[in-house]
């Protein structure tokens, strides 16, 4: 007789096999497959919705009709031609430690619950902090992403700046707080303005940014004296989104932190992609005086190629982190006095997945040198991309390229969007279209480790046709 426990870890081999061959077909194609999907999700909805079955069905044949369901709508965002946005691609070791998370099935809140998911994330936070060359005291959160994190670091800036004036936000709430001044430049990310208004800070006041997007330090000594000695935060940013330049983090900290008799302002830095370049000596210098900050925010599906739900918060004084997000209740096991905080001290979930753990294979795997030598290779593939665009006649490349990103014109705004159209309908690169500098643009993001030399001079011939097409 075939035990229950047999029968259940057969039922899950002949599963996950499934799944396993299916995703080695999957990342097999990346080779030549078009990056576009064939199919929209209008087109999918019917057969993802047909009527839900009245009996059990088996997992594995679940897992053979879901891969052959989703196959025509799945963009290759993997492979090495893949410029959209800023997605970066997964790293073996991350997804096979991703893989590793999901079996074991831990709800990664608590050190005394889950303490190998803990000691594995408290590694894998001191790694970054050693590798991004900050404050060595400094408490290190996993979220779902750059957005979570800047939610995140924003929120104990929020208590600490309102702490500072004698209000207990906590206890008070933000009826008839001092008014919070939050001071971000003109080319900010616009996740930074959805964190604000989910924290309740509103609109922020914008300071202006140079011709690369960098906030300006004159501009910003202006405007904190026009701030007045109540509670402020400032938001600096490590790689714009669409030329990837870098504030200059030196000179604000010092203002932000030097107010005269007013209490210092926090600041915060969102590096959702290009706070990864402290971790390489060649491109420190794009990040110098960041660790003077109060808090950053970072994502490690980006730069560090992780599978997604990846965001990493890191705050400076854990403090104000864990008095927003700290829990205590009794059906909760603390760490106990003197004992590391526990992961649900630091973000804003009591339940998660460990997603730590890819962080911290990545990083066992790459070594100091490889997570170097990744970041060096993105920025140097960047410019390589760059002086193809320049080459081809009548493209112009906008920014200066220090880091991952580069935005492309092609004359006219009518002709860019041609171009664009064309470089998408050819379907072997997909680079995303934007507006910077008020004018339209074909963006490129070099995020994936795995983009090679055939991988540039695929995508630029794409481009070249697209030129021609375009006329």
């Amino acid at each position: 007789m075939v035990s229950t426990m047999t029968a259940d870890a057969e039922l899950y081999r002949r599963t996950l096999n499934r799944a396993h061959e299916h995703a080695l077909v999957w990342l097999e194609s990346m080779l030549d497959r078009p990056i576009p999907p064939r199919r929209d999700a209008d087109q999918l909805a019917a057969a993802f919705a047909a009527p839900l079955p009245e009996k059990p069905t088996d997992p594995a044949a679940v897992i053979d009709e879901l891969a052959e369901l989703a196959e025509p709508g799945l963009m290759a965002m993997p492979s090495g031609r893949f410029f959209g946005w800023v997605i970066g691609g997964t790293h073996p070791a991350a997804l096979g430690a991703d893989w590793l998370v999901s079996a074991w099935d831990q709800n990664s809140g608590m050190r005394a619950a889950t303490p190998a998911v803990a000691a594995a994330e408290e590694a894998a936070g001191g790694w970054l902090l050693e590798l991004l060359a900050l404050p060595s005291g400094s408490d290190v959160g996993f979220v779902t992403g750059a957005t979570m994190a800047n939610f995140t670091g924003l929120a104990a800036a929020r208590h600490h700046v309102l702490a500072a004036h004698g209000w207990d936000v906590n206890r008070q709430g933000l009826v008839g707080a001092p008014s919070i001044k939050v001071l971000v430049g003109q080319e900010r990310h616009v996740t930074i303005d959805l964190v604000l208004r989910y924290l309740g800070l509103g609109q922020p006041i914008e300071v202006a940014a140079d011709d690369q997007g960098r906030l300006r330090a004159d501009a910003l000594a202006e405007a904190l004296a026009a701030a007045g000695d109540g509670p402020v935060i400032v938001c600096a940013q490590a790689g714009n989104l669409h030329s990837g330049a870098f504030d200059p983090f030196a000179e604000i900290v010092r203002l932000a932190h030097d107010r005269g008799d007013a209490a210092p302002a926090w600041v915060h830095v969102d590096g959702a992609f290009g706070l990864w370049a402290g971790a390489s000596p060649r491109l420190r210098h794009l990040v110098a005086g960041y660790e003077g900050a109060d808090s950053w925010a970072t994502d490690a599906h980006k730069t560090l190629n992780v599978p997604y739900d990846c965001g990493v918060v890191i705050v400076a004084d854990p403090a104000p982190l864990r008095a927003t997000f700290g829990a205590q209740t009794s059906y909760l096991i603390s760490a106990g006095e003197g004992a590391p905080a526990d992961p649900y001290d630091k973000t804003p979930e009591l339940s998660r997945r460990a997603r730590g753990i890819p962080v911290w294979a990545v990083l066992r795997s790459l070594g100091r040198e490889g997570v170097a030598d990744l970041i060096d290779r993105l920025a140097r593939t960047a410019s390589t991309i760059a002086a193809g665009m320049r080459a081809i006649d009548g493209a112009e490349v906008l920014n200066d390229v220090d880091f991952t990103q580069i935005s492309v014109a092609f004359g006219s705004d009518e002709r860019t969007r041609r171009v664009i159209d064309a470089v998408l309908a050819d379907g072997t690169t997909w680079m995303s279209g934007s507006r910077w500098q008020d004018r339209a643009i074909l963006r490129v993001s070099v995020s994936n480790f795995s983009t090679d030399a055939g991988d540039i001079e695929q995508s630029l011939a794409a481009v070249r046709r697209a030129v021609t097409a375009a006329g």
